[in-house]
């Protein structure tokens, strides 16, 4: 191995230094790359540094925009955190990879028989193969799972394995994941990523290809389902959008066809387990679980949880749904069972282990306990029970007083603590700061059942440290992920999930229900969007109006401002705001103005709306297309970037209000043209609807409704058709006049008009006579008659009445009537159409953070 050497690379003629003692990826012996190392590291030499960083920022990019996140526990970005790609691939050859893939293949064999045994007849323990304690003292043995387990070939659905090379060249397992593993979304958005960034690379270099093993986990899945094989309803339970890996669970039900659900999505009825959707229950067959097994069942397992489904249990015993993986599956992440794996793959599979395991000792049993308190200061000592704080503890970096309360702790309680071999991983080029580096590298592999088989995916997701000489490669601690490449003598063909009948035929196409919870975020990210979009349109006529004050000195342009302000604060909700109690704000309004822009901390304004409908969207984050999350992404980021984090002055807020409305109309334009008129777009349309229709009636009674004198109401309503974007449409229809009769007509009456308050009633009426309702066909829903009654108040209306003044002044009373009248009723229909269609239990968030399950 070479000894902490220099070895001089072409690539920016920088050095590669590998580590004494320390297997490196790259080369094989005596400072010699491998082959395909070195074909790979020429062609990285053609493009050079420049060019690399550019496709690295290229493949940063792809992912912010495509949504990739990883979300850390107590970041203050919260759902914004980057996935972090290296663009220098991980390279493993066929030959290699055989010998790979066999061992994952016994060792998930091997931990699906020790499974089926535990919570079956447990022979394993009656034998004295397992200890006692060993199984009974980890909080992953449930004992009401215990002959739960259905007879099946393959009880262990979906499995991982974290991987690292010892300083020998020997792939160990350091440890397993059953319990709900992630990363196989993120290792193939990696991979879509790295085919954009390295075309060329990629296509010369020959690479398995990962679309097969994602149809395996298709046709896995439905295989297990106890009913409707042919074509079973396959739900991803979720803890939902602050989970750490919140983006790979909508990115799977989106690229598999499945739907995502959180607990309260789902309920227990007639020993079956049911979908709640807005077209009514509907049954579901297999759960792809990605909530921690001890939540997922209040009634009979962790009572306190609010992320799984009361009585779901009962259901599996009684065989009417299946659940990958089965609940108590964590057991298997026990890591002492690592040092009983050897005997047990003779004992179950008359094999040795193919893929060892890292050196393990479990102080459960005397002599190992000796040994681990005798070398203490070499082992690594961690707990069976993974908690949150509790890790690993490397003992050598520990004071004498940490050192003796941990020997102390151990001897009090041995069976809870194994020791551990420390080891080092092997390294492999990384591009940190624009030069090759070498970082110590984990790889974890996926596999996942398929009838009676395994199937493994070629390759998985390698993570490397981004300190050097780290061995700390979670995404929790500020890992970088990379791509792995398992390469083939010849090109790979690509295996599409699409099934192909043999001729071409006619299928009923299904109809994907949507869930409560996504028809709330749905409805709310329209109400978010026109909320958006009233505040930024009335904020630029402001800042217009008052440029106009300072350049012309017109006192009525004063005055005209002495109405728009108010307006701007009933219009956004951001009280005290401009009102009489302040004063003050009128003679010097800008730091208010962008206080509304900037503080995302204060409810109503730009920053804390815009929020809103980013976190809305990112939770029902698997219904939206590519386009459309770039949009709701743009939206969010440029304005994080320019607005929020930026010094900025009044003009400058102008330019970027302009930007933000291109956003607007870009997410606008692509739901528009993109979605069904379905049940999704009933309810994002809707909220549009309603929301655009109460800020359209805020405006108007914040200012036509006051009565003014000729000069100044002219302004006062071309300021509110500048802030409709109707004054086009009003200049050509009506010429050079300007009345409140004409401008009543175009903004309430008027149903051609996409921006008038009937446009938006009648829109409302027929989405909510679309949406699905109970058997009772013959008579309205409290939220027609309720939509009836207001449209048809409107409708009766009469524009001179209600601009007919009063002699003495102040406001149009019959004006304020109608608008304060019709507010009142959408109101009412907000809330009925909650009651009506969102009945999913809210979820708390402590909930969503105290479920770990899984840690990249």
């Amino acid at each position: 191995m070479p000894d902490c050497n220099s070895s001089v690379n072409d690539f920016g003629k920088q050095y590669y230094a590998t580590q004494l003692g320390i297997y490196d990826e790259m080369y094989a012996a005596n400072n010699k790359a491998l082959p395909y190392w070195e074909r790979f590291m020429d062609a990285l030499d053609v493009m050079g540094t420049e060019k690399l960083e550019q496709r690295r920022r290229e493949a940063q990019r792809l992912l912010r925009e495509n949504g990739v996140t990883y979300n850390v526990y107590g970041d203050s970005q919260k759902l914004t955190r980057p996935w972090q790609l290296d663009p220098i691939p991980l390279l493993i050859s066929s030959e290699e990879w055989q010998a790979i893939e066999a061992g994952l293949k016994q060792r998930a064999e091997l931990l699906n028989l020790i499974l089926k045994d535990i919570y079956g007849n447990q022979l394993l323990l009656k034998k004295g193969l397992l200890p006692v304690e060993l199984i009974f003292g980890h909080d992953g043995f449930l004992q009401p799972c215990v002959g739960a387990l259905k007879n099946q070939p393959q009880h262990l659905t979906f499995y991982a394995a974290n991987l690292a090379r010892g300083p020998n060249g020997r792939m160990w397992v350091l440890d397993d994941r059953t319990q709900a593993p992630s990363g196989s979304g993120y290792a193939l958005e990696n991979r879509t990523v790295m085919t954009r960034v390295l075309p060329d690379i990629f296509r010369e270099t020959n690479v398995h290809r990962l679309s097969g093993f994602f149809k395996s986990l298709y046709k896995g899945l439905a295989g297990i389902a106890p009913h409707n094989k042919d074509d079973p309803r396959v739900v991803i339970l979720t803890p939902g959008p602050l989970n750490e890996t919140y983006f790979e669970h909508a990115y799977l039900a989106a690229y598999l066809g499945f739907t995502l659900v959180q607990g309260g999505d789902l309920t227990v009825r007639d020993g079956r387990v049911w979908l709640k959707s807005l077209s009514g229950l509907q049954a579901v067959d297999v759960i792809l679980r990605r909530v921690d097994d001890s939540f997922c069942d209040p009634l009979e397992l962790r009572s306190i949880s609010q992320l799984g489904v009361a009585g779901l249990l009962e259901v599996v015993r009684r065989g009417n749904v299946a659940i990958a993986n089965p609940l108590g599956s964590s057991i298997l992440e026990n890591p002492a069972l690592l040092a009983f794996l050897p005997g047990l793959a003779r004992y179950l599979l008359n094999e040795e282990l193919k893929l060892p395991s890292i050196a393990t000792w479990w102080c459960g049993q005397r002599r190992e306990r000796e040994f681990v308190l005798k070398n203490f200061d070499r082992l690594v000592i961690k707990p069976i029970n993974r908690s949150l704080g509790y890790h690993a503890v490397f003992t050598g970096l520990l004071s004498n007083k940490e050192k003796e309360q941990l020997r102390n702790l151990v001897i009090s309680k041995p069976h809870l603590f194994i020791g551990q071999e420390q080891v080092s991983f092997s390294t492999l080029p990384a591009f940190i700061d624009q030069h090759i580096e070498a970082r110590n590298a984990v790889i974890r592999s996926f596999v996942v059942a398929n009838g009676d088989d395994y199937s493994v995916m070629p390759g998985g997701l390698t993570r490397v440290s981004r300190q050097k000489d780290s061995i700390v490669v979670s995404n929790q601690a500020g890992g970088i992920s990379k791509d792995t490449w398992v390469l083939t003598p010849e090109p790979e063909r690509s295996i599409s999930l699409w099934s192909q009948p043999k001729h071409n035929q006619l299928i009923n196409a299904i109809d994907e229900p949507l869930t409560s919870r996504s028809a709330d975020n749905l409805f709310w990210v329209g109400r978010y969007l026109e909320r958006i979009e009233a505040a930024t349109r009335l904020l630029r006529t402001v800042l217009l109006k008052l440029r106009e004050t300072l350049e012309f000195k017109d006192p009525s342009d004063k005055e005209c401002l002495r109405f728009l302000l108010p307006a701007l604060t009933q219009v956004t909700g951001t009280f005290p705001g401009f009102t009489k109690l302040q004063e003050h704000l009128f003679q010097m309004p800008y730091a208010e103005l962008l206080s509304l822009a900037k503080d995302s901390q204060r409810k109503g304004t730009l920053a804390a709306n815009i929020q809103a409908f980013s976190q809305a969207a990112f939770s029902i984050r698997d219904l939206w297309s590519q386009d459309t999350w770039r949009s709701v992404d743009n939206i969010e980021r440029r304005w994080q970037q320019k607005v929020i984090k930026n010094e900025i002055n009044a003009e400058q807020l102008q330019k970027h209000l302009d930007d933000l409305i291109t956003g607007i109309v870009a997410f606008s334009g692509l739901t528009s043209e993109s979605m069904t008129r379905e049940a999704a777009w009933l309810m994002l349309d809707s909220g549009r609807r309603l929301e655009r229709a109460l800020g359209l009636i805020a405006l108007l009674r914040s200012t036509v409704v006051f009565q003014h004198d000729d000069a100044i109401q002219n302004q006062v309503l071309e300021a509110v058709l500048v802030s409709t974007d109707s004054l086009t449409i009003y200049q050509r229809r009506y010429r050079s006049f300007i009345q409140l009769p004409l401008v009543l007509e175009l903004l309430l009456l008027d149903e051609t008009h996409p921006r008038s308050v009937a446009y938006q009633l009648h829109q409302l009426s027929t989405h909510i006579s679309a949406l699905p309702r109970g058997n009772d066909k013959n008579h309205l829903s409290e939220e027609e008659r309720v939509i009836l009654k207001v449209y048809t108040d409107l409708r009766l209306c009469n524009v001179l009445e209600l601009s007919q003044a009063n002699q003495d002044g102040g406001i149009y009373t019959n004006l304020e009537s109608v608008l304060s009248n019709t507010a009142t009723l959408l109101w009412r229909i907000a809330e009925v159409i909650a009651e009506t269609y969102f009945s999913h239990s809210q979820t708390s968030q402590l909930m969503m953070l105290n479920t770990r399950e899984d840690e990249l």
